[in-house]
């Protein structure tokens, strides 16, 4: 009888201290932001969410990879594509998917919408619709808990199209000049909408932005969990011990329009395939398999339940109050 030959090599992740439950945990995070995008693409064509919807398929291992390794007491801004990171935080998903519906009992009281959660006892300070305008938030935040003499650190997800903005630079040079513990990751799906970066930016390397400022930068694989994962731990302890700030470029692809309403003719559909073949939950899922974290049976039947979740997500939605009309003038300044 044969000796079965044991493994010797080591996971790519043995260096990170990695157990097996977060990085199940964090596969589970993914197949859950991506179940529920399906089923908000549905429920937008049903007529149940209205206004904006911008959906995270296919850009999953950035969130993921990007907000596994913070502390509770940790800060995140995003831009208007925030259920992903919304759910990656650990943001109810009942909660969730009322916001998407209008509702009452959304994380933002349905006054928000698809752009616009927020959940302050997550550290989850919103999804911002104004292209770059919620990078000097970011920073601000980490400017306060550096003025309180906390180890916190502020995390700022951002377009690609952000970094043509004015205020994106200025915010850059405060940042590094003044010391602040805040990660700037821009999101780079190779499109501002529906042009491609190589017709609206001039230059080879995004991340090089931030030269000018002397920053902490480089590019990270964003449809990789593990490299994301692993580079933001860097970024992360320079924020906490040095008081540093740190320029992250994630390359990564949505595979769905920049909307709910985007044709995308401006892409071809070759090139949305081959992106496909590095689907980032795909590729992470038989890792895991290989590695003997997870059996297949296990991943069937967590997308199982995953989809349970997202179906009493919707039920719960559809079965929620709108505001009533005498909120109607709440949170306006005048």
């Amino acid at each position: 009888m044969k000796e079965e030959k044991k493994k010797t090599t080591q996971p790519r992740w043995s260096d990170l201290n990695l157990s097996n439950e977060k990085l199940i945990k964090m596969y589970r995070d993914m197949l859950l932001i991506r179940r529920f995008e399906e089923r908000a693409a549905q429920e937008y064509g049903k007529g149940k969410i209205g206004g904006f919807c911008h959906l995270y398929i296919g850009q999953e291992a950035t969130g993921v990879g990007a907000i596994a390794p913070l502390r509770e007491d940790d800060f995140i801004y995003t831009a208007y594509r925030d259920h992903g990171q919304a759910l990656a935080r650990g943001m109810d998903t009942n909660g969730c998917m009322a916001e998407l519906f209008g509702k009452v009992t959304g994380v933002s009281k349905g006054m928000g919408g698809s752009m616009h959660f927020y959940d302050l006892s997550k550290g989850f300070m919103g999804g911002w619709g104004i292209v770059g305008g919620h990078p000097p938030l970011a920073a601000g935040s980490a400017f306060a808990t550096k003025y309180q003499g906390r180890d916190s650190v502020t995390i700022c997800f951002m377009g690609e199209a952000s970094t043509n903005q004015g205020v994106f630079h200025e915010t850059l040079n405060m940042a590094q000049l003044w010391k602040l513990p805040v990660i700037f990751i821009c999101e780079n799906n190779g499109y501002g909408m529906g042009t491609a970066i190589s017709r609206a930016m001039a230059g080879e390397e995004l991340f090089d932005k931030a030269a000018g400022y002397e920053m902490a930068r480089g590019a990270v694989n964003g449809m990789d969990v593990i490299e994301m994962y692993r580079e933001m731990t860097i970024a992360i302890e320079r924020a906490r011990k040095e008081n540093l700030p740190t320029f992250l470029e994630a390359r990564t692809y949505r595979f769905r329009g920049h909307s709910m309403s985007d044709p995308g003719q401006y892409r071809t559909k070759e090139e949305i395939e081959e992106y496909k073949k590095r689907d980032p939950i795909e590729t992470f899922g038989k890792e895991l398999v290989a590695e003997g974290i997870l059996k297949q049976s296990d991943i069937e039947l967590m997308d199982e339940a995953i989809k349970k979740e997202v179906q009493e997500a919707v039920e719960f939605a559809d079965a929620s109050p709108q505001p009533p009309i005498e909120v109607l003038y709440d949170n306006i300044y005048a």
